[in-house]
């Protein structure tokens, strides 16, 4: 099993700027990968405001909401920032599309799998290829599944430490946040969106479901992509 230098033991409290802040004097590879949800706002938000230096890049999956590509360019606007965007290989998506259709991650969970594995996975790989430590925006009370998992973690897969700084705030601490300091959010989050992913693979939620539950809403999985998973 591979070891990194950086101990995950080495950091300490739960604050959300104290972590970033740990995480850049601990390495200069430090990264955040956004998806303009609420919780990546916020983050983001913290960045520009504590001036840290962290670079930002986002998976550009060819089939976000019109919606997301709008709060996208709001947040670079606002901000003055630059965010590397990270495409999927166009070989591979063009051989998948040819071979199964627009359409196929509808017919099973293999073929959604797969579809996520090139628009998702595969640029993820590019884009932490040179980090060592990786910021997300994960809350443990989106999801069973990611209560699981602990705010400062070992990412096998990838690599890399792995940061949730707010993986302790609640909804309403959150939602209070982005009120408190006007940050843009995606407007679908008003119509019943707390997360959104492609377009094609996101509803609005149900009264009483979990924050994830519009996900891959077709299928019975642990609403996650591969991107952040679990044992």
């Amino acid at each position: 099993m591979s070891t990194n230098p950086i101990s995950i033991t080495s950091f300490t409290g739960h604050d959300p700027i104290s972590l970033l802040r740990q995480a850049t004097e601990k390495s200069e590879r430090v990264v955040f990968s956004t998806s303009f949800g609420k919780e990546d706002q916020a983050i983001t938000y913290l960045l520009q405001n504590e001036k840290l230096p962290i670079s930002i890049f986002t998976l550009d999956t060819g089939r976000l909401f019109e919606q997301t590509y709008e709060v996208y360019n709001r947040t670079l606007h606002k901000y003055q920032i630059s965010i590397k965007a990270y495409t999927p290989n166009q070989q591979s998506l063009d051989e998948l599309v040819t071979k199964k259709g627009p359409l196929s991650f509808y017919e099973s969970v293999e073929n959604r799998k797969e579809c996520c594995a090139i628009r998702k996975l595969e640029p993820l790989r590019r884009a932490l290829a040179d980090a060592e430590i990786w910021i997300t925006g994960l809350r443990k009370e989106q999801s069973a599944n990611r209560e699981q998992m602990t705010q400062v973690e070992w990412d096998e897969a990838n690599q890399v430490i792995k940061i949730h700084p707010l993986f302790n705030w609640t909804l309403e601490e959150l939602d209070q946040f982005i009120i408190q300091h006007k940050i843009p959010i995606n407007a679908l989050h008003s119509k019943g969106y707390p997360s959104i992913g492609c377009q094609p693979c996101t509803r609005a939620v149900q009264p009483g479901e979990d924050e994830r539950a519009g996900r891959w809403w077709w299928e019975d999985s642990k609403k996650e992509c591969g991107l952040h998973q679990t044992k």
